[in-house]
């Protein structure tokens, strides 16, 4: 005899039942949904401030420090307006992959450098940027492009000052016969070899802290973050 087929059974999917829910949830439905929404709102609030620490602090000295108009991710239409002061004394902290490098900025020296130094800084331009080069005695980085040939879209004009080179000068870069570069510069870690700078080269800085981490940098390592203390 041939047995009938039997059609396979469907698993029994059990129906959600107000019996299944908490007395609480039962006679307040609306519990879930806020506890949900609460949820949502948690991880949104933790991102905006993880969001929020890593923004530039900036200080409150420096809050009118506007950029000039951007027309790129890392390039403006001019020179960064004028915004600091000359009574003020002004430090920079370099936050490197090597560790920290506090620079002591001279604005009674190169006032248009410093004030451009300072803005592009506390405004989040150097942050990843790369030192793309290094000798024996200097480091350079500050190139959006990362060769080299890179700038904020603008030059600055020559700051000539007496002070002397040496271990711990801050300058900017400028292409030979060309002019100083917007946001390239350098920290002199060994002396300038002969013979010495024949050019303008802006010195508006000297290393106070850090000079070792600055003479461990390489081609390849990074700018974290710079931040200015104003006192």
């Amino acid at each position: 005899m041939t047995k009938a087929k039997v059609a396979p059974r469907r698993p029994v999917v059990a129906e959600a039942d107000e019996t299944d829910l908490p007395a609480g949830w039962r006679r307040r439905p609306w519990v879930p949904i806020l506890i949900i929404g609460l949820l949502i709102a948690a991880v949104l609030g933790a991102g905006l401030l993880v969001d929020r620490a890593l923004e530039p602090q900036i200080p409150a000295a420096l809050a009118g420090c506007n950029t000039s108009t951007q027309i790129g991710p890392k390039e403006f239409i001019g020179p960064q307006p004028m915004c600091i002061t000359a009574s003020r004394v002004y430090t920079a902290t370099v936050t490197t992959s090597q560790g920290d490098i506090v620079i002591q900025l001279h604005p009674e020296i190169a006032p248009v450098t410093v004030n451009n130094f300072i803005v592009l800084s506390i405004h989040g331009y150097y942050n990843g940027l790369n030192f793309w080069k290094s000798e024996d005695w200097v480091v350079q980085g500050g190139d959006p492009r990362g060769d080299g040939r890179g700038g904020p879209g603008y030059s600055l004009p020559d700051e000539p000052s007496n002070d002397k080179w040496g271990l711990g000068a801050v300058g900017m870069a400028r292409v030979p016969g060309g002019a100083v570069n917007g946001s390239q510069f350098f920290f002199e870690k060994g002396a300038w070899p002969d013979p010495g700078p024949t050019a303008v080269y802006n010195r508006f800085g000297t290393v106070v802290s850090g000079m070792d981490k600055a003479q461990l940098l390489q081609g390849g390592d990074t700018i974290r973050s710079i931040t200015i203390k104003v006192s």
